[in-house]
């Protein structure tokens, strides 16, 4: 049986995660593994005594970590869809990816690192080895999600661009939405250059941008009609975060992106453009493994 794991620390981010982890479980009807991970042992030992000292109270606050997270969860989700677990690795984000295969894990979910604004996403170490290596889709809160998550998700926007494995991306993504029970939305960002508007010749280098995005997200959605519920959309702004904003959000919105044509197939890897949508989006974001040929 696959399930949903969150990586959970005794702090905001560890509780943003947790409430996104939640809604995913309940959503998707499917069971929650809470995860923390601890510092194993040093390889070379040194004193016996001061290293199982050692060994031992990191555990211990590792269980304590997994006991704030079910008192968290209370009655919002049954004792018998949860468990709990706790694991070595020196590497946060690579000890994660270690549960998440031999959980069978459908996707991971992470909070912001600290130094994220409120309402968006900071890459922090564990995210990083993630957003890099990680065989399922990372799924990541904005910071201050826990103080008021929505009752359910609404949508899953997938912004779009055309490459050779889009086509399995896009089927990836409607999976996703078919699990939580949402209608899909493709998204292409057109991006304006800065400063005034250019003239005739950049006005023209827009035109036929926008022309061929709405061509492409047509296609696109064409052979995505199988499913219910799929719309498309182009969003023209000055840089992503401007493209960004002349779109209309829901609460209950997950926005996903793709992985970049130079990572390693079926994992994720942040590319340059899904990195920028990661930091200015204001609502859960999910990146999916890369998937086919590029």
């Amino acid at each position: 049986m696959t399930r949903v794991l969150v990586g959970y620390l005794p702090d905001e981010r560890g509780d943003d995660a947790l409430a996104l982890a939640a809604l995913v479980a309940r959503q998707g009807r499917t069971p929650l593994t809470v995860a923390n991970i601890y510092p194993p042992g040093w390889p070379t030992p040194g004193p016996g005594r001061v290293d199982a000292e050692w060994l031992g109270y990191v555990k211990q606050q590792a269980r304590a970590a997994l006991d704030q997270a079910a008192a968290r969860l209370g009655d919002t989700t049954p004792a018998d869809a949860v468990h709990y677990v706790v694991h070595p690795n020196r590497g946060s984000g690579r000890g994660l990816i270690q549960v998440a295969e031999k959980e069978a894990a459908r996707l991971v979910v992470i909070g912001s690192a600290p130094r994220g604004r409120p309402g968006r996403i900071a890459v922090g170490s564990t995210a990083d080895q993630l957003l890099h290596a990680s065989p399922v889709p990372v799924l990541l809160a904005p910071r201050g999600y826990a103080a008021a998550p929505p009752e359910a998700f609404t949508r899953l926007t997938v912004a779009y661009r055309p490459h050779r494995g889009a086509r399995l991306e896009v089927a990836a993504a409607g999976r996703i939405a078919d699990w939580l029970g949402v209608p899909v939305r493709l998204l292409t960002l057109l991006l304006r250059p800065p400063g005034p508007a250019g003239g005739p010749v950049v006005a023209d280098l827009m035109r036929r941008q926008r022309e061929q995005a709405a061509r492409d997200l047509a296609e696109a959605a064409e052979r995505a009609a199988a499913r219910a519920g799929v719309s498309a959309e182009v969003a023209e702004g000055v840089g992503v975060d401007g493209a960004l904003r002349h779109c209309d959000w829901s609460p209950g919105e997950i926005l996903a992106c793709m992985s970049s044509a130079e990572g390693p197939l079926r994992r994720v890897f942040l590319g340059s453009v899904s990195g920028k949508i990661v930091r200015v989006a204001a609502c859960p974001v999910l990146v999916l493994p890369g998937a086919g040929p590029r």
